[in-house]
């Protein structure tokens, strides 16, 4: 061996147990890199540290998670959040929400969470713009935005910084509204700034045992003098009610799971389609059960008037019978909903005449009329049932608005760009069918089933197509009841009895002749027969077929429609 060569000696020992170099090394000062390190080690724990044991007790007892349990509950399993604008000044400032990027179904999707243990989740002008950056973020990227709301207001302590912090992120969010769709969930207490903001996203969930609104009940019992409980002020009844929630849930694991079903129907912004989804469900698949639905209503001894849920005609074309209904708690007269065709996401505007006979009041127009505007902006088709006898009449519903709401529903169904067809199951009339995606108004394709009865009236239009008939009648009926009347007087029999007697019997014999007119009024006119003569109905399309043939058209369709956001003439809206 030469003098240059040195042994190699083998190392006996692990460094890193205990009791070896490490622990020497350890008992040396720690030097610049080793502070930077450690500190940046809090730092990194800092978020999900800082409450402490005892705000994350107080949480649980509430029946709350925290937001870290949220943020695990919604996001794909296999993912790590990206947090962005870890800000924490001296003072907290940005440190009650947190923001980043999450995957849901492997999408990336934007969120935010108010942090209720750290200073009740409020809001400052810190955490304001750290918010506002994550929504134009959203809007730059094209990526939904989920919310997790749980938030005490702004911080008074802050001052007015803590109300520039919600206008920003009230700014923010209008900016990005109509270009990427948003999910807001409520959780716990929210009141002013806490319950604008998320209201102004596209869908509203929240929970039992939840509150938020404009004020809480101390201010309305100061105010006003009522004493009125959170959950009859501002609860998940009330707002589902309203239409200002549009999903209700039991519970916050309830509100992330549907958020997360909600996502799967709509795209990530409105260049794109909302996501396509193969199935084994064939699209000619017989949907034998409608024609039994509508055998069973119709051959009942109320016949034609027979009520029933639209919801199942729904089921029955959409693939696997799965969908996804949106406001179910308010104007249950109408159904908005999302379901798919083919595999092909849709949006159903529906009819129900199993409450109050499917006619439009001023909650459904309202209500179709956001949902018609949504699906518009994002690139979904529409499909339409209609079977209602028209927008409903009475003195309340002309002094709260029904023209100004049935306009609304009009200009948002004559606005859609998106493919749009129409299937009249029963009854079409009046201004109820010139406003609801009949060919003039621009739907693509109109079908009927054959229990169609189109008029410009009900029943009551005999009065106006057969009147000299009627007059007719109606004076025999007079002449009848006169000549009757004689008869008894000149037998002696006449009293009151007996008139009233005589009265009834020539009712009814009116009554059985009118309901004659009645039949032959709905053979006549109240039909399909006229529609599609002058073109106004496309085909007729048995129950069994109806699936295949909504297939077959929607597929067309879609062929030729190019996704994009909404251009040209912005009109006036409600």
């Amino acid at each position: 061996m030469s003098q240059r060569e040195e042994t190699v000696v083998p190392i006996l020992y692990d460094p890193l147990e205990a009791g070896g170099d490490s622990q020497n090394e350890s008992a040396q000062p720690l030097g610049p890199y080793d502070e930077a390190v450690r500190e940046g080690e809090e730092l990194r724990a800092r978020p999900r540290t800082a409450a402490g044991r005892i705000q994350i007790i107080k949480q649980h007892q509430k029946g709350r998670m925290t937001v870290w349990e949220r943020i695990d509950a919604l996001k794909d399993a296999a993912d790590d959040p990206i947090l962005l604008y870890q800000n924490w000044g001296k003072n907290l400032d940005g440190a009650s929400i947190v923001t980043g990027i999450i995957k849901i179904n492997g999408r990336d999707v934007a969120f935010y969470g108010h942090d209720f243990t750290v200073r009740a989740g409020s809001m400052d002008a810190t955490n304001g713009r750290k918010l506002a950056n994550l929504i134009y973020l959203a809007g730059e990227r094209g990526i939904p935005l989920v919310g997790m709301n749980d938030s005490a207001g702004a911080y008074v302590p802050a001052g007015i910084g803590g109300l520039d912090g919600y206008a920003e992120a009230f700014t923010a969010l209008r900016k990005i509204n109509g270009v990427v769709p948003s999910v807001m969930c409520m959780f716990g207490y929210n009141a002013g700034g806490g319950a604008y903001l998320p209201r102004q996203g596209s869908f509203m969930i929240q929970p039992k045992d939840t509150f938020f609104g404009l004020t809480g009940p101390g201010v309305v019992k100061s105010v006003l003098g009522e004493d009125v409980t959170p959950d009859e002020l501002g609860g998940p009844g009330v707002h589902g009610q309203s239409g200002v929630v549009d999903l209700t849930v039991d519970d916050e694991i309830g509100a992330l799971r549907t958020a997360r079903r909600l996502l799967s129907y709509i795209p990530s912004n409105n260049h794109e389609m909302a996501p396509f989804q193969a199935t084994s469900d064939p699209i000619d698949r017989p949907t034998n059960e409608i024609a039994t639905l509508l055998r069973k209503a119709f051959n009942s001894p109320t016949g034609f008037n027979t009520p029933f849920d639209v919801s199942l005609i729904i089921q029955q074309v959409c693939d696997h019978g799965d969908f996804f209904e949106v406001q179910p708690q308010r104007a249950k007269n109408a159904i908005t909903a999302f379901g798919r065709i083919g595999g092909n996401v849709v949006g159903f505007v529906a009819n129900n005449s199993a409450y109050a006979s499917g006619q439009i009041d001023i909650d459904a127009a309202y209500k179709i009329a956001r949902f018609v505007r949504f699906c518009n902006l994002y690139n979904i088709p529409v499909i339409f049932f209609e079977d209602t006898t028209g927008f409903l009449p009475g003195t309340d519903q002309e002094r709260r608005g029904i023209v100004q709401a049935g306009r609304a529903m009009l200009d948002a169904i004559i606005d859609i760009r998106t493919p749009r067809l129409l299937c009249i199951i029963r009854n079409a009339f009046g201004g109820a069918y010139a406003a609801f995606n009949c060919y003039a108004t621009g739907a693509d394709h109109v079908i009927a089933l054959p229990t169609t009865r189109v008029a410009v009236m009900g029943p009551a239009g005999k009065d106006f197509v057969y009147k000299d008939e009627l007059r007719a009648v109606r004076a025999e009926a007079k002449k009848r009841l006169s000549l009757r009347l004689a008869e008894l007087g000149d037998a002696g029999e006449l009293n009151a009895e007996t008139k009233a007697e005589a009265e009834r019997e020539i009712a009814e014999w009116l009554k059985q002749e009118e309901a004659k007119f009645n039949l032959r009024y709905e053979k006549e006119l109240m039909n399909p027969k006229e529609a599609l003569s002058l073109g106004s109905i496309s085909e007729i399309v048995q129950p069994e077929q109806l699936r295949a043939s909504l297939a077959r058209s929607l597929q067309f369709y879609l062929r030729h429609y190019v996704p994009g956001p909404m251009t040209g003439v912005q009109r006036e809206f409600h």
